[in-house]
């Protein structure tokens, strides 16, 4: 299953620690861009907390609890593996009420009423090293501990805590693009290449044709607004998703030597950038999606993909991958399955062929649906039943 970015730590009792995630199977280090949150914050689940990039881009990351900060760990800039602890969430800090002073108290009296200067560990570790003097920062933090990024503001700095002894030091964000095109195809070619290895592939084709299903989808673009309109694309998304539904052993992952099925259906969709190589970001729930809300999600993924801006979660939750090269001309896609995941679909293009319906011969628009599976979980006559039902369910686009 895709890798869990929060672990609780059970000597600490309350302390959670936060981790590099792995952004997809060919990940093995990120770096840290940016953080949005400092020590003290409380952050709810599912707000961005941090930028980390790849080989594939800068995608923002997700708080997976709801929670306070307790300690920054990685400083912005450094280059870490998978599963390195970035931060740490703890209870809320307790702040003690300040004690009341009298009006007009003598100065033995006020040396003792004072409140105690509190400042977190990080906050301190940092105003040592940059000659930070916290007393100074006092009258702005009262009724809260001093945070780190208060004695950043103070600094004119903006950077977050140092890098801890045993981390590596930091590395540029933002190589040239040859080389971040470099990087990111072998990265690939590593993870293509540890799934023909280890996964068992098995591969089934089918022509499908499309003739309702177009017709379909023109009278409906006819009477839609041109941002509303529907690509064919986002049909066959919606088929696959709602197969899926009859066929849930093949949404999934392999891991732990057995099968574990997932319990909601997230479409990975191929992505081709613009600088070379390919991502494949989650439509959430895209069982539950009507075809114009598909396409929504299409379109918003493709831009965010290509200009940045995707999340965390969007990389690492698809349980299965649907690819589509029929605008390059391909008749055929043979795909290799995305580990943990088990299973790949692909599209190739959309042609008129010879078609025989009902006895009559004639020219229909015929896409070949193609499926890459992995022997361990499922096997050929479950999977030739599962392309047979996104057959079944093109010929009712209406019904979808």
């Amino acid at each position: 299953m895709p890798m869990t970015t929060l672990d609780t730590a059970g000597a600490a009792g309350t302390a959670n620690a936060f981790r590099m995630p792995s952004l997809g199977a060919d990940m093995e280090f990120g770096t840290l861009v940016r953080w949005h949150a400092a020590p003290g914050d409380r952050v709810a689940r599912g707000a961005v907390i941090a930028e980390v990039e790849t080989e594939k881009g800068v995608f923002s990351v997700e708080s997976p609890v709801d929670g306070v900060v307790a300690e920054l760990n990685v400083a912005p800039g450094t280059k870490v593996p998978v599963g390195t602890v970035l931060a740490t969430f703890g209870e809320a800090p307790r702040v003690a009420a300040a004690p009341q002073i009298p009006p007009t108290p003598t100065p033995e009296a006020e040396s003792v009423l004072t409140p105690r200067l509190r400042a977190s560990p990080v906050a301190r570790r940092r105003a040592a090293e940059l000659g930070i003097d916290l007393a100074a920062l006092w009258h702005d933090a009262r009724d809260h501990a001093i945070t780190l990024a208060e004695v950043e503001r103070a600094a004119g700095r903006a950077a977050p805590a140092p890098v801890t002894p045993e981390l590596p030091a930091p590395t540029p964000s933002a190589p040239p693009a040859g080389d971040a095109r470099l990087a990111m195809r072998r990265a690939v070619a590593a993870a293509v290449s540890r799934a023909n290895r280890d996964i068992p592939h098995y591969y089934l084709s089918t022509p499908v044709s499309l003739r309702r299903a177009l017709d379909w989808l023109r009278d409906r673009n006819a009477v839609s607004p041109v941002d509303q309109r529907i690509l064919p694309a986002a049909l066959l998304l919606k088929a696959v998703a709602t197969a899926l539904r009859e066929f849930p052993e093949l949404n999934g992952f392999y891991t732990e030597g057995a099968f574990q099925p997932a319990p909601a259906v997230h479409l990975g969709v191929a992505i081709s950038l613009r600088t070379g190589g390919l991502i494949a970001p989650a439509i959430h729930d895209a069982d539950g999606k009507t075809v114009g809300e598909i396409m929504e999600a299409l379109r918003d993924l493709v831009r965010r993909a290509r200009e940045g801006g995707l999340r965390g979660s969007e990389m690492t939750d698809a349980t299965i991958t649907v690819t589509n090269l029929g605008d390059e001309g391909v008749d055929t896609v043979l795909g290799v399955i995305y580990p943990p995941q088990v299973a790949l679909v692909g599209f190739g293009r959309i042609a008129e062929r010879p078609w025989a319906d009902a006895g009559m011969l004639g020219v229909h628009p015929v896409v070949t649906a193609t499926l890459a599976a992995d022997h361990r979980a499922t096997d050929g006559h479950y999977g030739g039943r599962f392309l047979a039902a996104i057959d079944r369910l093109l010929q009712a686009p209406e019904a979808m």
